[in-house]
């Protein structure tokens, strides 16, 4: 059986995770001395696999 995903809820997990994104993103910006085109992939990478981790425990956490 397939289950269908409201837009919204669909809308507010991207925004969810786009938020933990951004500040994960930033917080490793502030926290490196050099910033040149590796930096910045490894940081946007890291950032998105951590803004995953947190919604994940997060929903875990809350059951929604």
């Amino acid at each position: 059986m397939t289950r269908r995903t409201d837009p919204r809820t669909l809308l507010l997990a991207a925004a969810e995770l786009l938020a933990w994104w951004a500040g994960l993103a930033l917080l490793w910006l502030v926290f490196i001395t050099s910033v040149d085109t590796l930096e910045r992939v490894v940081g946007a990478s890291a950032a998105a696999a951590a803004a995953v981790l947190a919604r994940a425990g997060r929903r875990a956490v809350t059951w929604r």
